[in-house]
């Protein structure tokens, strides 16, 4: 034990789970002074003479110098630690401590450790989403620019910085009006002294801003609640799906908010940019961190709000272990600070759904019962059959043609490119590769056809089924239909939007834009009219959020549409298209929860996915034995030799369920530990999965 005296609990960076617990190292008195919580540090690991980074978590005094830990034994520590241990050896030392910069706080690390537990994870895995990599050319200004401000005088004239006042917003071009004057008084503008838990209905109109540039509705709502908790000295973390829907956001922050409040947490920033605005919103004053989903672990002084808008959107789920949702993060986060709590979406998950109907949020509409004129062709009476069921029925084509003298008509397709998917003329069945059997697709009206997962072409393809050598097209995506609305509005100006064509802002000139969904651009001042195509197709796709995803892509796409403009839902009935027609998400979320409560389905309950051999799967479930309300659907065959079976458990009973498939998945991992001398032996199988959105 070195004389310091001090212990060192640390987490290991490691994917392991057998690695996700804390170890105590030893703090050499060269390293006592640095060496504080939340510090970035490299340790020895007890073999091979290996380094591990980590992050101190907490430091402890020894007990008569024998390293007896406890949480009591010292007074700087991170929360939510399990009690300490006894180790009568020798500790080793810690190796280095990598910078000063106490990157992790005690909220992101309790934050970090709640959420991995609760998806049976890593909370290192979590830590690596809540700070970024650390760059250190930034991260030495950043430290030198404290060190200037600690030593300014005490009256603060050297190196302040710059703290919003109660009522302290941006000048605006223009007046911002009263804060979230859309909804009824008392109920958005006071969510941030209050605490509220709110599910609110974006308004689904555009708002031009005084310097031309147009933006939802939607944006102009969540930074008025921003700056509302930045005039309170709160922080607020503002999470959205992808950059189109941060630039808009930005723009109204931009517009409402203090001049640098506001750090951009971004995925497509550079390194450096990224790691200095996380640096920015560690500092001890209340900023606005606006991202996409990793923003919600991002550190936030004195946190007031979380809000997230469109949490249907899959891009809020995280791909990587242990694979948390940003809603389900922002709900432990919530529980854990006591803040504001904000959905916001221009329709409603089933998720959002249950805990509106359990009193846990408030649902929160506009004022005035403002939506875009939606017309199914389904709720139509049409005479000619045959016309109505065309991919364009004459109702559309009518609207189309009357709004395209007067500016942009947009029309959605399910897919891009030129003919995404074809089939055999004979038999009709799908034309798939002969190397891979992937499907085949045309990129243009005169190009081979090839495969759309390895390339290769088909030029001469025969059918496996009937031999037959001629294809006939079943899908048609944006080039295909922009080339057909070419030919029947000869003169119009065609635009393209899609993931290979990208484009976020237009102009107001007359043009037909085809797009995919999502890839819509926002127009000045609204699309004239707005054709929704293949309806059918979308909903015949598998999954159990098929309705919700539907309903969520057409109504963002309606909700660009100009006032009065006409939104023409083609060849879809039923409850989807009652929903988008009186614009009540409601309607569907409460059908499609009551509807999983009988088959008990997500979110009803929770599910976990447990995927391994099968003897490995059979150990793991045999930890679930005769806990009350656990179910077990399989397990079935997936890819020879593993196998997956599905947990369907109350959420009483998640956290316990998530520690004995988490210790299952340790003990597997530690048994296959290949012993010195040893042969190979094959990596572990056996992987857990909470609240997988397409496990059923």
């Amino acid at each position: 034990m070195t004389r310091s005296g001090l212990v060192a609990r640390v987490l290991i960076d490691s994917p392991l789970p057998q690695l996700d617990h804390l170890f105590d190292y030893s703090i050499p008195d060269e390293l006592a002074g640095t060496a504080r919580p939340g510090v970035r540090v490299r340790v020895p690991l007890r073999s091979a003479g290996r380094v591990a980074d980590g992050y101190l978590i907490e430091v402890l005094g020894a007990a008569e110098g024998r390293g007896a830990v406890g949480p009591a034994a010292g007074p700087e520590a991170l929360p939510g630690l399990e009690a300490g241990t006894e180790f009568r050896g020798a500790l080793s030392p810690i190796e280095s401590v990598v910078s000063a910069a106490q990157v992790l706080t005690p909220e992101v690390w309790e934050l970090a450790r709640r959420v991995a537990d609760r998806a049976s994870g890593n909370a290192s895995d979590i830590i690596r989403l809540a700070v970024p990599p650390r760059q250190v050319r930034v991260e030495k200004a950043w430290l030198a620019a404290r060190a200037a401000d600690a030593s300014a005088p005490a009256d603060g004239t050297a190196g302040a910085a710059t703290v919003a006042e109660p009522g302290d917003v941006a000048d605006p071009a223009t007046p911002a009006g009263p804060a979230c004057a859309d909804y009824p008084a008392g109920t958005l503008d006071t969510a941030v002294a209050t605490g509220a838990r709110l599910c609110v209905a974006a308004v689904p109109e555009l708002q031009r801003l005084p310097d031309g540039q147009t933006i939802g509705k939607w944006a102009i709502t969540l930074a008025e609640l921003a700056v509302a908790g930045l005039a309170a000295g709160r922080s607020a973390i503002l999470v959205v799906p992808d950059y189109r829907d941060q630039d808009q956001l930005q723009a109204a922050l931009d517009l409402l908010a203090p001049a640098d409040s506001v750090s951009r947490v971004d995925a497509r920033q550079p390194n450096p940019e990224r790691y200095r605005a996380f640096l920015a919103a560690l500092a001890p004053e209340p900023r606005i961190v606006l991202g996409n989903r990793s923003a919600v672990y991002a550190p936030a002084h004195d946190l007031g709000l979380i809000a997230l808008f469109d949490d249907g959107d899959p891009l809020h789920g995280e791909p990587l272990s242990p694979y948390a949702h940003s809603r389900d993060a922002a709900l432990v986060r919530q529980g854990q600070s006591g803040c504001a709590l904000v959905f916001l979406g221009h329709t409603r998950t089933v998720e959002v759904q249950r805990l509106v109907e359990l009193g846990w949020l408030t649902a929160v509409h506009p004022a005035q019962n403002r939506h875009p004129r939606i017309i199914p062709t389904d709720f139509q009476s049409e005479p000619d059959q045959q016309a109505r069921a065309a991919r364009i029925p004459t109702a559309a084509w009518r609207a189309a043609k009357e709004a395209l003298a007067h500016g942009p008509v947009l029309v959605q397709v399910a897919s891009p490119g030129y003919a995404p998917m074809l089939a055999c003329q004979s038999c009709k069945k799908a034309a798939r590769c002969t190397t891979c059997q992937g499907p085949l697709a045309l990129a243009s009206k005169d190009s081979t056809p090839s495969c759309r997962w390895c390339g290769a072409l088909a030029a001469n393809w025969s059918c496996t089924h009937c031999e037959g050598r001629a294809l006939r097209v079943v899908t048609l995506g944006t080039g295909r239909t922009a080339e057909e609305l070419g030919r029947a509005f000869p003169g119009a100006r065609i635009i393209v939007a899609d993931g290979d064509h990208p484009l976020q802002h237009l102009g107001d000139a007359p043009a037909l834009v085809i797009a995919t969904r999502g890839a819509e651009p926002i127009p000045t001042g609204g699309y004239r009219a707005i054709l929704l195509l293949d309806g059918e197709r979308m909903l015949a796709r598998e999954s159990l959020r098929v309705g919700e995803d539907c309903l969520r892509w057409w109504s963002n796409a309606a909700s660009l549409a100009a006032p009065g403009a006409a939104v023409v839902l083609v060849g879809v009935g039923g409850l989807v298209a009652r929903a988008l027609n009186s614009w009540q998400p409601e309607m569907l979320a409460a059908s499609e929860l009551a509807d999983r409560r009988q088959l008990r389905f997500p979110p009803a309950v929770r599910a976990a996915s447990v995927t391994g051999t099968d003897a490995d799967v059979a150990l793991a479930l045999a930890e679930l034995a005769g806990m009350d309300g656990v179910d077990v659907l399989g397990p079935v065959t997936t890819e020879y030799p593993l196998v997956r079976a599905i947990v369907r458990l109350p959420y009483a009973s998640g956290d316990a369920v998530a520690r004995a498939l988490k210790a299952a998945v340790v003990r597997n991992a530690a048994r296959r530990r290949r012993p010195k001398g040893a042969a190979f032996r094959p990596a572990p199988t056996l992987k857990v999965r909470f609240d997988d959105p397409e496990l059923l």
